[in-house]
């Protein structure tokens, strides 16, 4: 019998009122700054997408089950379907702070759902620090987002070590460094490093244009899903969107497919 837990619980400290935090976590615009591009109809039974790539088969449409602004906000599949539910509460600290708590559930039991479970927190936890990083530097703006990504062989960690390489960035970088893509085949892309671990880091960067990037190695079996994804704000971070999104998924694929040419040709 599995003892999966049957919801994620986090939360996180982040600036801002009520309102503007509730924008930032229940609104259209305000979640594609941080997380995935979503449309939000800002009322109960309104319908919620979210956008994980190009492509229909990549849109998961969802519902608001329940809309108490500027405190709880509910996303689900809807009336009658089973799957993932995910609440959003917004409690006012003193020193124009709130906290934001997330109780994703609906999980099931078993392996599979453990391993889903474990990929959940470690991701939200990623996304929770972006949160973080658009609320302290860019509140109140909205950001276009590009998230290419593609799988990778090999463990997470050796994964890790290639796409660091592959960038021309430091795996031993410390939070407060500046790092820089120096590649001559992929887009430019640098700022300071405001999170790292041993397989992702967070940068809040300069370049193309102000925003923040999330750069990652997840683990997916025997493989790993690499991400190089970014929010950029204002006219040049959509313009820069815009021409280097698929510039990143054509770096990311053509060294996926060297990484499983080497594989092959070492066996």
């Amino acid at each position: 019998m599995s003892d999966t837990p049957h919801a994620i619980e986090l939360e996180i400290e982040v600036p801002g009122t009520p309102d503007e935090v509730w924008r930032a976590i229940a609104t259209g615009p305000g979640i594609t700054s941080w997380y995935v591009p979503h449309t939000v109809d800002e009322q109960e039974g309104g319908t919620a997408t979210a956008r994980f790539g190009a492509g229909p088969e990549m849109e998961v449409p969802g519902n608001v089950a329940a809309w108490e602004p500027p405190h709880r906000v509910v996303f689900d599949g809807g009336d009658g379907v089973d799957g993932l539910a995910f609440e959003w509460l917004v409690e006012a600290r003193d020193g124009g702070t709130c906290v934001v708590r997330l109780v994703n559930s609906g999980f099931g039991d078993g392996g599979e759902w453990d391993d889903y479970y474990d990929a959940m927190t470690e991701g939200w936890n990623m996304f929770l620090g972006n949160l973080l990083l658009h609320l302290t530097h860019f509140s109140g703006q909205s950001a276009a987002a590009a998230l290419p990504g593609a799988g990778w062989p090999g463990p997470a960690e050796t994964v890790w070590a290639e796409l660091c390489a592959g960038l021309g960035i430091r795996t031993e970088a410390s939070v407060g460094d500046r790092v820089d893509v120096d590649s001559a085949d992929a887009p430019s892309l640098g700022g300071v490093v405001a999170e790292i671990t041993p397989t992702r880091m967070s940068i809040v960067v300069d370049t193309p244009a102000p925003g923040t990037a999330l750069i990652a190695a997840e683990a997916m079996g025997d493989s790993a899903q690499v991400s190089v994804w970014s929010y950029l704000y204002g006219t040049d971070g959509a313009h820069a969107v815009e021409r280097d999104e698929s510039r990143w998924q054509t770096w990311l694929d053509t060294h996926a497919s060297n990484a499983r040419a080497s594989i092959v040709g070492g066996s």
